[in-house]
């Protein structure tokens, strides 16, 4: 953190604090006028005179200590021969000054307030019998002191100043971190609902479009297909629910609370998805059961592989092959026969952007494309992903969340 400018710690003055101020200034040069009045009054009338018109422009030439610090403390202390009423404004003048604790102004204002404490002696009527060396001693250190209190108030303030400084600039941190925190988490909810939501609704298009082209159905079974339909839609609506909860609520920190897929559940996904009747083929040659970070990303590439081949493939086999261990990775390789003509199901064409975000976050890399398998054959959509056993490093929401904690 840059030195501040002293104008930037000094507080500001309230009416009270220009009244015990002025009341102490006054109080001080009530004590030094005593001194000096009596001889004043009796023998130099005129210095008298002087004297209360010169500690008047002194208290007024203070007033503006802050706004010319240098010029009113230079001004008022070469008025110190002339007032001795006057000798508190000098002194307030002189203590603010010092407050800045800039070394060329503090060694031209103590050398002034010096000389012009001689001029004082010399003018005023003072019977003071002690030696001159003591007097001189008196003076040096009398201004060294003053000199001194007005550096320990700047340097206090100035620490004061910093701690508050310090304290904004951590909240500051804290809640952008917070803030950076909740949108991340708020990215990952949605690609999670991404791949959840355009699951679930690929399976009633598919459904549904296989209700509308079979005109042979019974009663029952085209009740059971509805219902199938039906259930598919509450659950997409509840998963929507969920994540239009956690998005509003600003206050919640919360994360989404629907238990997260993993490896385990990869053979469900491909039931459901017979189910749902497309055909789906799995081969797990995995040499272990991978971690869980891993195992929900290797879920994810295959539901956003069966989501997109049942949109522009529907009648297509689709087979996912996971092979790999602790070694050397898991590799991931779905295919499925090119679809005939556009999809009707509707998309935001992100699924395969999402799942290099999700694939790279894990420190894996995936690719994807056309490949022709061998002559004579019709050539597939392969999507190919490897991902390390153990991430290269953690996910970006956590680790946004543990520098928010660390600070917080």
């Amino acid at each position: 953190m840059d030195s501040p400018d002293p104008s930037d710690y000094q507080p500001r003055l309230r009416w009270w604090s220009h009244v015990w101020r002025s009341t102490l200034a006054l109080a001080i040069g009530g004590i030094v006028w005593v001194q000096v009045v009596d001889a004043q009054a009796t023998d130099q009338p005129l210095l008298f005179w002087v004297d209360l018109a010169v500690g008047v422009v002194a208290f007024v030439l203070v007033s503006w200590r802050r706004r010319w610090p240098m010029t009113i403390a230079v001004a008022t202390v070469l008025l110190t021969p002339f007032t001795s009423i006057g000798a508190g404004a000098i002194l307030l003048a002189t203590v603010s000054l010092a407050t800045r604790r800039r070394t060329v102004e503090i060694i031209v204002i103590g050398l002034l307030n010096l000389l012009s404490t001689w001029g004082y002696d010399e003018i005023q009527p003072v019977n003071d019998t002690d030696p001159a060396w003591l007097i001189t001693v008196f003076t040096i250190v009398f201004v060294a002191a003053a000199l001194a209190w007005g550096m320990f108030i700047g340097s206090r303030r100035e620490l004061i100043w910093t701690l508050h400084r310090r304290a904004e600039i951590a909240e500051a941190e804290r809640d952008l971190r917070a803030g950076q925190a909740r949108s991340t988490e708020r990215a990952r909810i949605a690609r999670e609902m991404h791949d959840v939501l355009a699951h679930r609704i690929s399976q009633i298009s598919l459904q549904a479009g296989a209700l509308a082209f079979r005109d042979d159905l019974t009663p029952a079974d085209l009740r059971s297909g509805v219902t199938l339909i039906q259930d598919k839609a509450h659950e997409a609506l509840t998963d929507l629910r969920e994540v239009l909860g956690v998005l509003r609520d600003d206050t919640d920190s919360t994360p989404l609370t629907t238990p997260q897929p993993t490896y385990d559940d990869l053979a469900a996904l491909v039931d459901e998805a017979h189910a749902a009747g497309a055909a789906v083929e799995l081969d797990d040659h995995l040499d272990e059961h991978p971690p869980d970070p891993v195992g929900r990303t290797v879920f994810r590439i295959a539901q956003e592989a069966i989501t997109n081949a049942t949109k522009h493939a529907p009648a297509a086999t689709i087979r996912i092959e996971v092979t790999g261990g602790a070694t050397d990775g898991v590799h991931v390789v779905v295919r499925n026969a090119l679809g005939f003509g556009p999809t009707r199901t509707p998309g935001a064409g992100l699924g395969l952007i999402g799942l290099s975000e999700r694939t790279e976050l894990r420190g894996g890399t995936l690719t994807h494309g056309i490949e022709q398998q061998g002559a004579g054959m019709q050539p597939s959509f392969v999507l190919r992903a490897w991902l390390p056993w153990v991430a290269d490093e953690a996910p970006a929401h956590e680790r946004v969340s543990n520098q928010g904690g660390a600070i917080s």
